[in-house]
Formats: structure tokens, C-alpha cells, sequence
């Protein structure tokens, strides 16, 4: 009998760019994926991708090779920038389960002497705080949550620290240091190291060069001794300049903003706050000012809906009269039919980041929203300790020159996100993330996205099986 061809064929791992070189020719050619591997080992595929990804602009070339990168010791601020692409697998380090009252913390390069030694103390007395309070927490969460007899001594004493962390994490800030690893595609990768390099932040333009430099070089680890230690990324290596683009087009509107808009209308809104937007260019207009302004979208959509078709042109215009030919449009421009304008607390904001079907923004760092004094702090009694810690670092937040002073963010400050998505995600978050096993400050956040769409979308709201925040189940994980 004759034997039945095999049509699913696997590839062992290989370089990323000979993988997208030898993919991007079997779509290109008659051959199998075997003969397309033969023909990559015999051809240079950096003069490839050269002449076909940079040149030509054939850009999903370079979605068909992913990297693996880790960053190690590299502070929370620039894991939050590392991460804040819309295509991006990884993970960080976890504050939960993390003991961060020794890890020290990074120092921003921008400071001059005077400033990096304030920073320091206050960095020193909000870790100080931050184990003091977990500590505190641990005692007072063993005396109320007794183990169950159907729970491990380590799994409940995991359990306990787990919670405690929780708490204690409010008075982590900006500059701890974590590691984050992630596995992403070529292009991603180029996208990334292109806007690090135009950062504000000195540690992340200096990160985006150390990327390029990986890239170029053999692999830090290999798995097995025996496989190909050829550089992961060389082409990439040799290009990434700095995305000049998406700086220029947000300094101009920050600037028209400030010369343009009229004085705050006072709108209060709810700390979750949902919009279906109709009016399409409005929404445009709205959020690309939403960053460069501290204002509601709400407020902004609203005066931009009143505007003439001329006005909203000119903020258009601004964001796209930078724009070469390899730029992408400012991911303003895209969204879902949903936008759900947000103040929460940084930390909360850090878990609900990692959610990438949707479309998010936020305003800059700042002091102006206030920060949480989570519930459990109360309940312990430890309200006066908390409230000092942060206070006194606020204060010396405010006395540091930015950008550096953005590293001294702790996680308990409020500020505000805008997250555009379709139902389904919304559905998704409000789901997942309203469960007992999450953190309570990104459960009530994500109860409220499910009591929002009820209101606005009463079909639809109704299919959101979401957990009430008063449901607890502490020692669940």
C-alpha cells in the first residue's frame, strides 16, 4: 500500500532570521519547506532581508523569526516601557510572590549628585516601609485567616505571604529592579528597540543599544551544546534607529494642546468610566490628546465632537506630518468600539497591562490623582505607617527634576489609563480579572467594567460572569 505523504512537517528551533528567510521562500517558491532550508544554508540570509524587509518594506517577512530576550536587573519603569507593545509575549517578575526589601533599586543616570542623593533616601525608606508593613501584614493575616486542616502548613504559610505581598506592594515604586522575559518576532523586536532608542529615559535608550548589540552577537545560553550558536538578529543589529516619529507628533500635540484647548470643564467621572464613541474622527482627536493632557476622555471627546471638521483636522494633521514611510500610524489611531477611561493605582495598572487585545494609553506619571490606602491597611491598623511612607516620598518625588523623578513612583499612586477593546475583551478582563484569586484593587477595577457595559450594553453586559469584590476567598491561589 502505498504510504499517505506526511503534510505536517515540524522545524527544530534555528536563527531567527534564517527561519524568516527560509519561511518567507517557501511561500515564494515551489518547493518544499525541506529544499527551502537547503537554499537558506547555501544563501546569505542578511543580504535577504536587507534587500527585501528594509528596502521593500515586506514587513510580515520578519514575523516569521522570534527571538528570545531577557533583561535582567533593569528597573519597573523600563519593564513597563519593555512591555508596551500590542504584539508581546513574556513575563516579568511577580510581586506576589517576589520578596523585593532587598533588592535595592536603580538610580536614574539623569540626576546630578544632589538629586540621585535624595532619591536614594527616599528610595531606602519606602523598601524600609514596604517590609515593615508586609511583616506586619503576614502577623495580622495568620491571627484572622487560621489554616484549614485541609491545607499544607507551606502551602498556607505561601498563601499568607502571597496576600501579605499584596498589601506590602503599594510602597514599591518605579525604580525596584526586576527581570522580564520575553519571546517576540523580528519586526516587534525592531519596533521596540526603535522606540526605546527615542525614550525619554536614559536607561532605556542605553537598553535599546545593548539589544542591538545582542542581537549581532552568539546567544548568551543555548540549550543544547550541539545546535548552531550563530547570532540571533544581525540584520536587525544594523538597523533600529530611533523612532523619531511618535516623539515628534506627541510633542507637537502636547503643544497644541496647551495652546488650544480651553480651561478644564470640572467633569467628574467615575473612577471606570465607558464610552461607545459614534462620531469616528472625534474619537480620533480625543485620544490622541488623551496622553498629553490629564483630562478625562469623556471631556475631550466631547469638546472634539464639538469642534468643526477644520479644528479636528488640524490635531489630524499634527499627528501625522512626521510620519516616513516606515512608520506606522500612532496606535491612537486604532481601537475597538469600547473605551473604558480608568484611574486605578500603577500597580494595579501594571497587571492589567499585560492584556494585549486592546489598545492602551496612558497620561504621564504624576502626583495629581493622590494614592491608595488599600483596605487591609486599615484593617490591620497600620494606616499611620503606610500613610508616612508614602507621604515623605511624595514629598521628595516632588522635589526632583523629571524624568529621574518618575522612578520614584510608588505603585500605590493613582493615574489614569484609557484601555479601547472589543466586547470580547472586555468580557475577558472583567472575567478574569474580577476572580478571587486576582488582587483586590484590579478585581474592583475589573467588577466595574462589568456594572459600566450592563449600563451602557444591558444585552450584552448580562453574558459577563464577573466576581463580585466582596466575594472572597483569600487562601485560594
Amino acid at each position: 500500500m502505498q504510504q499517505k505523504p506526511k503534510r505536517v512537517l515540524t522545524l527544530a528551533p534555528m536563527p531567527p532570521e534564517k527561519c524568516a528567510y527560509a519561511l518567507a521562500r517557501y511561500s515564494r517558491s515551489p518547493d518544499s519547506i525541506r529544499e527551502s532550508l537547503d537554499w537558506v544554508r547555501r544563501h546569505d540570509s542578511e543580504k535577504f532581508l536587507e534587500h527585501f524587509y528594509f528596502q521593500y518594506g515586506h514587513a510580515s517577512i520578519a514575523d516569521l523569526g522570534h527571538t528570545v530576550l531577557c533583561f535582567e536587573g533593569i528597573s519597573e519603569l523600563a519593564a513597563v516601557e519593555i512591555e508596551d507593545e500590542p504584539l508581546w509575549d513574556g513575563q516579568a517578575k511577580s510581586s506576589r510572590y517576589q520578596d523585593f526589601s532587598r533588592s535595592g533599586f536603580i538610580t536614574p543616570e539623569e540626576f546630578a549628585p544632589a538629586a540621585a542623593e535624595a532619591y536614594r533616601a527616599a528610595g531606602q525608606k519606602l523598601l524600609a516601609g514596604y517590609g515593615k508593613i508586609h511583616a506586619a501584614m503576614t502577623g495580622h493575616l495568620r491571627s484572622r485567616l487560621p489554616r484549614p486542616a485541609d491545607l499544607k502548613p507551606d502551602a498556607y504559610e505561601r498563601n499568607i505571604a502571597a496576600r501579605a505581598f499584596d498589601v506590602a506592594r503599594y510602597l514599591l515604586f518605579l525604580g525596584v529592579p526586576t527581570n522580564v522575559g520575553q519571546v517576540v518576532s523580528i519586526r516587534t523586536l525592531e519596533k521596540q528597540v526603535r522606540r526605546l532608542r527615542a525614550s525619554e529615559y536614559a536607561e532605556l535608550q542605553s537598553l535599546a543599544g545593548e539589544m542591538g548589540e545582542a542581537c549581532a552577537a552568539t546567544p548568551d545560553c543555548i540549550w543544547d551544546a550541539a545546535a548552531s550558536a550563530e547570532p540571533l538578529s544581525p540584520t536587525l543589529a544594523s538597523h533600529g534607529e530611533a523612532d523619531t516619529y511618535s516623539v515628534d507628533a506627541r510633542r507637537d500635540l502636547k503643544r497644541w494642546a496647551e495652546q488650544n484647548l480651553p480651561a478644564p470643564a470640572g467633569l467628574t467621572v467615575d473612577c471606570v468610566d465607558l464610552l461607545r464613541p459614534s462620531n469616528a474622527p472625534a474619537d480620533i482627536v480625543a485620544t490622541l490628546l488623551y496622553p498629553v493632557t490629564d483630562r478625562p476622555f469623556r471631556e475631550l471627546y466631547e469638546l472634539a465632537a464639538s469642534w468643526s471638521a477644520a479644528m479636528r483636522n488640524e490635531v489630524i494633521d499634527l499627528a501625522v506630518r512626521s510620519r516616513t514611510w516606515r512608520d506606522e500610524l500612532l496606535r491612537e489611531f486604532r481601537g475597538g468600539p469600547y473605551a473604558f477611561d480608568m484611574v486605578m493605582d500603577i500597580g494595579a495598572w501594571r497587571d492589567l497591562h499585560r492584556h494585549r487585545r486592546c489598545q492602551q494609553l496612558r497620561q504621564a506619571y504624576s502626583t495629581r490623582l493622590g494614592y491608595e490606602t488599600p483596605q487591609p491597611v486599615v484593617d490591620a491598623g497600620l494606616s499611620a505607617d503606610y500613610t508616612a511612607a508614602i507621604e515623605e516620598a511624595l514629598i521628595t518625588l516632588r522635589s526632583l527634576p523629571e524624568p529621574g523623578a518618575h522612578y520614584l513612583t510608588p505603585f500605590g499612586v493613582r493615574s489614569r489609563f484609557l484601555f479601547k477593546m472589543d466586547f470580547a475583551e472586555a468580557e475577558y478582563i472583567a472575567r478574569l480579572r474580577s476572580g478571587v484569586k486576582g488582587h483586590f484593587s484590579y478585581r474592583r477595577i475589573a467588577w466595574e467594567m462589568k456594572q459600566k457595559m450592563e449600563q451602557l450594553e444591558p444585552e450584552l453586559g448580562r453574558l459577563i460572569d464577573a466576581t463580585p469584590p466582596w466575594v472572597e476567598d483569600p487562601l485560594k491561589r
